[in-house]
C-alpha cells in the first residue's frame, strides 16, 4: 500500500512540475489570451456598420426626395441627421465618455 501511494506521489510531481515550471518561465504564453467580450463587440460593431452604411445612404436619398416634394417635417430630417452621426460616430463618442471619467 505504501509503495503504491509513494509512485503516485512521482507520477504526480512529473506531471505537475513542468507545467508549474512553464508558467512561471513563460507568463506570456500562459496570460496572453484577448478577452472574449471585446473581440465578439467589435466584430458585431464592424458587422452594423457594414449593413447600416447602405441603409443610411438610401434614407439620405429618401429623405432628400421627400423634402423636394415638401412631404416631410424637418424634425425627421434632423432625427435621421443626428441617428447617423451617432451610429458611425459611436467609438469615438464611446472613447470620449471614457476619457472624461478616466475608465
Amino acid at each position: 500500500m505504501h509503495s503504491n501511494y509513494l509512485a503516485a506521489r512521482r507520477i504526480s510531481v512529473w506531471v505537475w512540475l513542468p507545467t508549474l515550471i512553464s508558467w512561471a518561465v513563460l507568463p506570456r504564453l500562459a496570460l496572453a489570451q484577448a478577452s472574449p467580450f471585446l473581440t465578439g463587440a467589435t466584430a458585431l460593431q464592424s458587422n452594423i456598420l457594414a449593413w447600416l452604411t447602405p441603409i443610411a445612404v438610401i434614407l439620405v436619398m429618401v429623405l432628400g426626395a421627400m423634402a423636394m416634394a415638401n412631404r416631410i417635417s424637418w424634425a425627421w430630417c434632423i432625427g435621421a441627421i443626428l441617428g447617423i452621426a451617432i451610429a458611425f460616430g459611436a467609438p469615438q463618442i464611446v472613447a470620449w465618455v471614457r476619457g472624461m471619467f478616466g475608465v
